[in-house]
């Protein structure tokens, strides 16, 4: 029996009652005896009485035990630290447990027994015990304080790559150093211990694997460079894992999934880096297909755990797909794998499906994909009852809006605001605004979405809503009678929204004339009908109100002695409001004095309103938190080169200040806003210096740059560059001769960029060819935020190469130079054009020169997919004729090539060899060159 009572040592309420007997009631008893329940900071335990021999190890890890026991309890302690620093010296192990556990909770790093506590934990880990050993590094970990990382940053990682080293220490070692590095980067050296570090993704255990993986994760992000060959051991160890039974690693399989945890670090680690080289692409390709495959089989348990396990490697996989965006075949695979599980009766489930699928929107290769499932999120969006759910599909359906299902998209989020949530309703208002402006296929139809949208959600329009509409009408003369008529009948309604009024005012100052002939719509009744509002408005909208009187002095002669009546009221003349009064005198002193002919010039109709960036869009970013790298993919995709309202490229000699026709750009989605002119190009091969006269040495281009740049052939939008510390996003569009390019800069990391400094660099001989022109951006790129730079382009004539974009900026004070190609290829300027087959194979037959003709025969690349290959075509720019060649499964398109020059017209004839595994590419223009360089391009892609 113990001294309290206890049969049995097995608790530890026995063990902190063992010492209240009569024998040890006095040094801590009569510390918490005082007040019962209370601990007392004052009090500190007495010596022990004549004749009684000190605290042994044994009674000293007991009291300190029961001191950490009270300070748990809530109670502050400031005594017995000294005795826990004695047990840190003790040779038994519990002692020195308890004495590491009370100093990681209770020693502060500014205590003054940092020093000795430093001198235990380095001899600890200089004595090769492993549970020694474990325990200092665990203390280190848990204190993690600078003076901690100060003395022993360089110990760590010696014992981590130390061949002797037990596997169970290498584990502490690494947490520990991840520990260390997190608090206090700068005192972590890279070393040769970085090299050997990566070797421990080899190791046979899968401990060691583990917590080398999440070190090595963190360290990436900082010095990717460093870690580079880590790629290659994480996709090889990643493939032993996935192909392994479960019953491979039994010490490691969580309800018969092999090692989950550590799939889902290295498949993290992977996503720190670009693709792979095409070696390890392969492996890795084979490791996610392996993954989707045992997604698809029958579960192996009941139990949820299994099914989390299982699901968290999957999401991780299609993450690591999605960030690479290079196989078409396993985004597609990816999507459809999320498509099951938007029906799941999982909550959790069905909300990441639709937020991985969000970003699987924005590819250009799972685009189409994400689009089948469109009544299925439409039907989340109407009986989901999470509201988060409810929001990822919002969000998921305005990612897979295109012109094709715009009107569909876009009445369903209409009818969803009537009854949505009121935290998200301001938001799915910009969406809509924003969606039905860009793909609005009749301009009739976007005045009356965004009428509806103020009919039904009125609260929640913001002025950048209604203002975008006040823009479009004014720069578009076809849709202005419309307009007129249809806020006319709005306004007649007995309840009307003031954001109504402000636009029905504003349209009907400016074109009110156009339904003036209509009896049911006079200027009088035009005149009673906005008047009938005003009491009900605030002072901004009486103040609109009054300047639409005006304008109806000038345009209707007939109403002007009503509205000099209401303007000479005293309501008017002596109102309360300045602004309303200075109005009320000063329109009715205009009307008047002025002649008709001045009154004409000074209340003219509004001019078109010069291209800008879209409030609209620039207020949902805002609105959505603060700017982060994922912005890029709202930007990454635009559906056609000539989406309605879409940025109509400016000429590239034209000054970045000019104003545009009135058939401009309205909508500008993505664009810089308004800048000062940039000094003008040198007339040396550097053809674009934003910032400086004498920029430094530029750098190679970046690795990977090639299969990047060949991705863009067929493609318009997307990630052009990434490492840890910068991401380039790409949008542009072309249509003939001229194209316009918005490229964005996404700061990863949470340290400024500064002199962030882009550079276009051409040749002397690609310069007389393209002309390019670009607005300057910020210097200083905040942590986590993006600055986007607008490039208009124009092809003077054919061309064969490709500008460099070179990037240089400091970061964390370290000079960093990037250079990229910039993917603005002759294809670009391509314009699709049908052809019947006669038609088709008649100027086939007048291109049959040697030197119109280019052929290519080479061995595919990639899977011979039909569907594809049709993708491909048609995103190289030509058009796809379909029932054309006598062989049904040849490709042929047509189109035209243009330049500022010369038009180039260009037919192509695909023909592919499923047997031998290979494709025959001929192409025929009325110039060799063209005919040359359009065959390289496109050749590359299959």
């Amino acid at each position: 029996m113990s001294p309290s009572g206890c049969s049995a040592p097995g608790g530890i309420a026995c063990y902190l009652l063992s010492g209240l007997g009569p024998r040890n009631a006095f040094p801590v008893g009569r510390c918490v005896g005082r007040e019962p329940g209370r601990g007392s900071s004052s009090c500190s335990p007495s010596p022990p009485p004549p004749g009684d021999k000190a605290l042994d190890g044994y009674s000293k890890k007991k009291y300190v035990c029961k001191l950490l026991f009270i300070f748990l309890l809530g109670h502050d302690i400031d005594f017995g630290h000294m005795e826990a620093v004695n047990l840190l010296s003790s040779n038994r192990y519990t002692e020195k447990q308890i004495g590491y556990l009370f100093i990681s909770v209770l020693v502060n790093s500014n205590s003054e027994l940092i020093r000795l506590i430093n001198n235990a934990v380095k001899n600890d880990l200089a004595s090769r015990n492993p549970s020694f050993m474990g325990l200092a590094l665990h203390c280190i970990a848990n204190v993690g304080s600078r003076e901690m990382a100060e003395a022993f940053a360089a110990d760590v990682p010696r014992i981590l790559v130390a061949g002797d080293t037990m596997d169970s220490v290498k584990q502490s070692a690494a947490l520990c150093l991840l520990r260390l590095y997190r608090t206090s980067p700068d005192l972590v050296p890279m070393g040769d211990w970085t090299s050997r570090v990566v070797h421990l993704l080899n190791d046979q255990h899968l401990g060691v694997v583990t917590a080398a993986t999440s070190l090595i994760t963190t360290l990436a992000q900082k010095n990717p460079e460093e870690f580079k060959t880590s790629v290659s051991l994480a996709v090889s160890r990643l493939s032993r894992i996935v192909t392994s039974a479960s019953t491979d690693l039994q010490d490691y399989t969580y309800y018969f999934v092999p090692a989950p945890w550590l799939s889902v670090k290295l498949l993290r680690l992977l996503q720190c880096y670009p693709p792979p080289d095409p070696a390890v692409r392969g492996r890795l390709t084979e490791c996610l297909e392996t993954i989707l495959n045992k997604a698809q089989e029958p579960p192996k348990s009941k139990k949820v755990q299994h099914s989390n396990a299982k699901n968290a490697v999957l999401f991780e996989a299609i993450s690591l797909i999605i960030h690479h965006d290079s196989e078409p075949n396993l985004l597609v695979r990816a999507c459809n794998q999320l498509g099951q599980f938007l029906q799941h009766r999982e909550t959790n489930l069905r909300y990441l499906a639709l937020e991985s699928m969000c970003t699987l929107a924005s590819s250009e290769f799972s685009h189409e994909a994400v689009k089948t499932h469109i009544e299925t999120v439409i039907n989340a969006l109407k009986t989901e009852r999470d509201v988060s759910v409810r929001q990822r599909a919002v969000d998921l359906l305005y990612a897979m809006c295109d012109r094709s299902n715009a009107q569909q998209i876009v009445a369903e989020m209409l009818s969803y605001l009537e009854t949505a949530d009121y935290s998200i309703r301001e938001e799915i208002v910009l969406k809509v605004a924003i969606l039905a402006e860009k793909y609005a296929v009749d301009y009739t139809w976007y005045v009356d979405t965004i009428l509806n949208l103020i009919r039904i959600a009125g609260d929640y329009v913001s002025e950048e809503v209604w203002y975008r509409v006040i823009q479009i009408v004014i720069n578009r003369d076809d849709v202005q009678g419309y307009a007129a008529k249809t806020v006319f009948e709005a306004l007649q309604a007995p309840a009307c929204h003031e954001n109504l009024v402000k636009v029905g005012g504003y349209i009907l100052g400016e074109f009110g004339n156009l339904i003036a002939g209509d009896p049911r719509s006079s200027p009088l009744i035009q005149f009673d009908l906005l008047h009938s509002k005003f009491h009900l408005c605030g002072a901004p909208t009486r103040a609109l109100l009054l300047s639409t009187y005006i304008k109806f002095v000038n345009l209707f002669p007939e109403v002007k002695t009503t509205i000099q009546d209401v303007l000479r009221s005293d309501s008017q003349l002596r109102n309360a409001d300045v602004e309303l009064q200075q109005r009320a005198v000063e329109y009715l002193r205009l009307s008047t004095v002025a002649s008709t002919d001045i009154l004409a010039t000074v209340l003219e109709e509004m001019p078109p309103f010069p291209e800008r960036e879209s409030s609209i869009l620039a207020k949902l970013k805002k609105k959505k938190g603060p700017s982060t790298v994922m912005d890029l993919e709202e930007a990454k995709r635009e559906r056609g080169s000539d989406v309605n309202g879409g940025p109509e490229p400016a000429p590239a000699g034209a000054s970045a200040a000019s104003t545009p026709s009135p058939s401009a750009d309205l909508l500008g989605l993505g664009a810089a806003p308004p800048v000062p002119a940039g000094p003008p190009p040198s007339s040396g091969g550097l053809l674009v210096d934003v910032f400086s006269d004498s920029p430094s040495a530029v750098a190679p281009l970046a690795p990977g740059s090639e299969d990047n740049f060949a991705r863009f052939v067929c493609k318009n939008n997307g990630v052009l560059f990434e490492n840890q510390l910068l991401q380039i996003g790409l949008k542009s569009e072309f249509r003939q001769n001229l194209g316009r390019m918005f490229i964005f800069y996404g700061n990863k990391t949470s340290t400024q960029f500064l002199h962030f400094t882009p550079t276009l660099i051409c040749s002397d001989d690609l310069q007389a060819s393209l002309s390019l022109q670009t607005k300057p951006v910020d210097p200083t790129v905040d942590g986590g935020a993006q600055v986007q730079q607008a490039v208009n382009i124009e092809c003077v004539s054919d061309f064969a190469e490709a500008p460099v974009l070179n990037i240089q900026f400091r970061y964390g004070g370290t000079f960093q130079n990037v250079s990229v190609k910039l993917p603005i290829t002759l294809n670009k300027f391509f314009q699709p054009t049908e052809m019947a087959s006669q038609d088709f194979f008649q100027r086939w037959k007048q291109l049959s020169s040697p030197q119109q003709e280019v052929q290519s025969i080479f061995r595919a690349k990639h899977p011979m997919d039909t569907e594809i290959t049709k993708a491909k075509i048609i995103g190289f720019g030509s058009a796809l004729l379909e029932e054309v060649d006598p062989n049904p499964a040849n490709f042929v398109g047509a189109g035209i090539i243009h330049t500022k020059t010369t038009q180039i017209g260009c037919l192509l004839r695909l023909e592919p060899n499923l047997q031998a595994q290979m494709y025959r590419l001929t192409l025929r223009t009325s110039k060799e060159s063209v005919s040359q360089r359009l065959c390289e391009l496109l050749s590359e892609q299959f």
